[in-house]
């Protein structure tokens, strides 16, 4: 049985290609690659420089990418670590390196700061959404859609900036909010006193806008945005934001300027207070209102047009902005409170790095009258263009401050005459010289004898006393020498008991100033300032007890309910008797009644001074006191040079006399703790054309010694 084989293929040879029939795939590819190379486009010079730019453009860009990378590495490691050191949100509201002093009056009213005040954390959640917005509308209005630096602020703060001829980083720096904060942060570097100069120059140093700055900027930014929310960063911002006046942040802001809290302020306010941001200090309400308002309404303007404010609320701010609290802009006592922060311990007060609370002397009432009284008479009396300065102190019988003006005009740190004014007391010293007399057996109607004397003093000469008007009375009474103010009697009384005793007496008062060792000691050659001299006047008044003077009741540190001291009183030893005291309280009356004082009497109120005009009336004052207070007045040039036409007699006791009026208003009228002498005075005192008669004469003792002198003169 034979198999079947399969059919056999039918052999043929290849068919040869015919004219126009396409040859096989592969053939075609093979000549084709057998072919010879035709150059790709251009000469051999095009095809240089292509290759040359396209190996320029892989080495940039890869150059780029990597430096991309690195500086992307370097900006995310910067990032993280300040990430890690930025500390809590609660540390971060008050870092600051000076504390504040708060001063409260006698009424419990704040009238007065110093320091950095700070007046309690806010919250971007519970302050005033008015102020809020305006802080954003004005600072950085897309704050709450970036991630902490904003391309297009820098790009048209560098535009601007080179449109006015500054260099790119001068001038508008184009931060945001965050970046802000930023700085106020310092980037973390903390106050170090043994590296800058002060807290300001601290403050200079981080505030600098260059490049580097800049640059150091966007990681610390970038670590903020991470870490806290835009509320929080808002948050550190409005509490650590500088806005003038002593104001560090929107708290303490508020109530300095309008006297109630962030959390309450409307729109015109916020508008205001946010208007500070950009030049706290030029802009500050307290020194230009007007100027203030003006910012103000542009931010109000930004308000609207980004719709934080509708038609009614727009309307409103612009028909009424914002005006200072009657307290912030009446600005009283800033004598008085610059006093305090020169009398109170150092490091309580300039140097404090703690807050402060002073509960003080100062009465506001009677600083307004007493500033209303220096106009009036300003404005009535003193000639258009006159540099004549004043200053007026008001106090209680026992030294407790109560009214301080140092100047004509009141500025903060200012030089306050009142104090730091150390001048020749001219006339207004022989009351101490008085008081040392009646304590040595004296009395008010011995006589002494006003006539040409002359004393040689040991490397000096003869010094001869003269009266202000060159004229001599002959024999008057101790009492008429002190109300006339007679130069010749005082002397005499002085050079009778000697100088040495006078210095006691007048150091003990408080007049510690190095007194003058001639016999001009007795004219008030000496100097001192006005509040130790209105001081030595209350001894009088009280009885014949030294006072110092003091305006701080009460100081403790913010927080805490225990005082670190107090002051009750000013009083301290007695110095003269109480009848000595009362003795030369009337011989200070008659001053104001028949003396030199005349136009410092009040009406309807016993009153008791002294006039002072020193030599060529480079100062004149008055002071003098009634039974419920004492106040002193000085006037004069702040470069020594003679006043025109002014003694103690005239303007400041004009001064004094419209002060005492107003402070009195409201006041029961008190007679004065004085006593007349037995002898009147009509018959004391001889005809002046007649001989003394020996009224109410010297003990032996003193009258030989005044007989000496008197003798041959």
């Amino acid at each position: 049985m034979t198999s079947a084989r399969p059919p056999r293929k039918k052999l043929a040879a290849p068919r040869r290609a015919t004219a126009g029939s396409k040859p096989p795939a592969r053939k075609s590819a093979a000549r084709k690659s057998a072919a010879p190379r035709k150059p790709r486009g251009g000469n051999p010079i095009s095809r240089f420089f292509r290759s040359a730019l396209a190996l320029i453009w892989r080495l940039t860009w890869g150059v780029v990418w990597r430096g991309m990378a690195m500086v992307m590495l370097i900006l995310g490691l910067a990032t993280f670590y300040f990430y890690t050191t930025l500390p809590p949100l609660a540390e971060m509201l008050d870092n600051r390196a000076q504390g504040s002093v708060t001063m409260i009056d006698r009424e419990g009213e704040v009238f007065a700061w110093r320091g950095e005040t700070f007046g309690g954390a806010i919250t971007a959640s519970n302050v005033s959404p008015h102020l809020k917005n305006a802080i954003v509308a004005t600072e950085d209005r897309r704050f709450y859609r970036h991630l902490g630096v904003s391309p297009r602020g820098i790009a048209g703060a560098i535009r601007s900036n080179l449109s006015e001829g500054r260099s790119a980083f001068s001038g508008a720096g184009g931060s945001t909010i965050t970046q802000q904060v930023a700085k106020l942060l310092c980037l973390g570097v903390p106050y170090d006193p043994t590296v800058w100069d002060s807290e300001a120059s601290y403050e200079a140093d981080c505030r600098r806008g260059t490049l580097w700055r800049k640059i150091k900027e966007l990681p610390y930014a970038f670590a903020l945005e991470a870490k806290f929310s835009k509320d929080d960063i808002l948050t550190i911002y409005m509490n650590r934001a500088f806005l003038g006046a002593g104001s560090r942040g929107f708290e303490a802001a508020a109530q300095r300027y309008f006297a109630r809290s962030a959390n309450e302020v409307g729109p015109a306010e916020g508008a205001m207070l946010a208007g500070l941001l950009v030049a706290p200090s030029y802009y500050a309400p307290t020194r230009n209102l007007e100027r203030a308002q003006e910012r103000a309404a542009v931010v109000v303007e930004l308000m609207y047009e980004q719709g934080y404010l509708d038609e009614f609320e727009y309307a409103e701010a612009r028909a009424h902005p914002a005006t200072l609290s009657q307290r912030a802009e009446e600005q009283q006592g800033i004598a008085f409170a610059d006093w305090l922060m020169l009398d109170a311990p150092t490091y309580l007060a300039r140097e404090t790095t703690e807050d402060v609370i002073m509960r003080t002397t100062f009465d506001p009432r009677l600083q307004a009258a007493t500033e209303a009284a220096v106009e009036k008479v300003y404005a009535d009396k003193v000639r258009e263009g006159s540099q004549a300065e004043v200053a007026v102190v008001v106090m209680s019988a026992d030294g407790a401050v109560r009214a301080m003006v140092g100047g004509r005009q009141a500025q903060t740190g200012g030089f306050n005459r009142a104090v730091q004014a150390v001048r020749q007391t001219g006339s207004a010293f022989k009351p101490f010289l008085f008081a040392a007399a009646l304590e040595n057996g004296f009395q008010p109607f011995d006589i002494v004898e006003d006539a040409p004397l002359t004393i040689n003093t040991p490397g000096s000469g003869p010094w001869s006393p003269r009266n202000y008007d060159g004229e001599f009375r002959g024999f008057v009474t101790m009492s008429e020498a002190l109300s006339e103010s007679l130069n010749t009697p005082a002397v005499r009384i002085s050079e009778a008991m000697g100088r040495d005793r006078v210095r006691e007496v007048a150091n003990a008062f408080g007049l510690r100033s190095e007194l003058a060792e001639g016999p001009a000691l007795a004219l008030g050659a000496s100097e001192s300032n006005l509040l130790q001299m209105t001081a030595a006047y209350a001894g009088i008044l009280n009885g014949g007890s030294a006072v110092r003077p003091y305006g701080i009741e009460e100081l403790k540190l913010l927080g805490d309910s225990t005082p670190l001291f107090g002051v009750s009183t000013g009083i301290g030893e007695r110095v003269i008797s109480e009848r000595s005291a009362q003795m030369l309280t009337w011989m200070m009356s008659r001053v104001l009644e028949d003396g030199t004082g005349r136009r410092a009497k009040l009406p309807n109120r016993e009153a008791a001074g002294k006039t002072g005009t020193t030599q060529a009336a480079r100062d004149a004052w008055f002071i003098g006191f009634t039974a419920d207070y004492v106040a002193g007045v000085w006037m004069g040039n702040d470069d020594n040079t003679p006043l025109t036409g002014v003694t103690g007699g005239g303007l400041p006791a004009e001064i004094w006399r419209e002060t005492m009026i107003r402070i009195h208003e409201d006041v029961r009228p008190r007679p004065l703790p004085m006593v007349a002498p037995e002898r009147s005075r009509s018959e004391a005192t001889p005809p002046p054309t007649q001989t003394a008669p020996r009224a109410a004469p010297l003990d032996d003792a003193i009258r030989g010694i005044l007989g000496s002198l008197f003798g041959g003169n």
